[in-house]
């Protein structure tokens, strides 16, 4: 199963609409939950997003923290890593952070940091962007063959 956490909700249309159709491929391979935590309206307050995140998250849970700094991969290595997780862990959870980042608290708790770029990119857009890769391993995983 893949658990996707992300802070704040999805307003526009077209993305909601993007991230149903992943859900409905991906829905051929695996498990999909998606977890929104409310955004936090002050500054100071990361650590009450932390929490709520890390309510969500069982022990058995592989983490994976979406981080500007994190390592990145290529499709083809992403999708050997999840190929791999899977062989050991049941649960793989990606956590998607707010326009605050992620607190510490959920920094700890993470098992792997991963960046799809050194750019930063909207958070509703960046949900659509992971569905679209996770997706895409599963396809690469499978050695299907995948739109071009």
């Amino acid at each position: 199963m893949i658990k996707i956490i992300c802070v704040g909700k999805i307003k526009e249309k077209f993305y909601r609409e993007a991230i149903l159709e992943y859900t409905k491929r991906l829905s051929k391979y695996t498990k999909l939950e998606i977890i929104e935590i409310p955004d936090s309206p002050l500054d100071d307050e990361i650590n009450i997003e932390g929490k709520n995140i890390l309510k969500h998250i069982k022990d058995n849970e592989y983490v994976i923290t979406m981080e500007i700094d994190g390592n990145k991969l290529s499709s083809l290595e992403f999708a050997s890593k999840l190929d791999n997780l899977f062989i050991y862990n049941s649960n793989i959870t990606f956590v998607i952070g707010g326009s605050l980042g992620l607190s510490d608290l959920v920094k700890i708790r993470s098992n792997y940091q991963l960046s799809f770029s050194n750019m930063t990119f909207p958070h509703q857009l960046f949900r659509v962007i992971l569905l679209e890769q996770i997706y895409r391993a599963f396809k690469i995983n499978n050695n299907e063959s995948y739109h071009k």
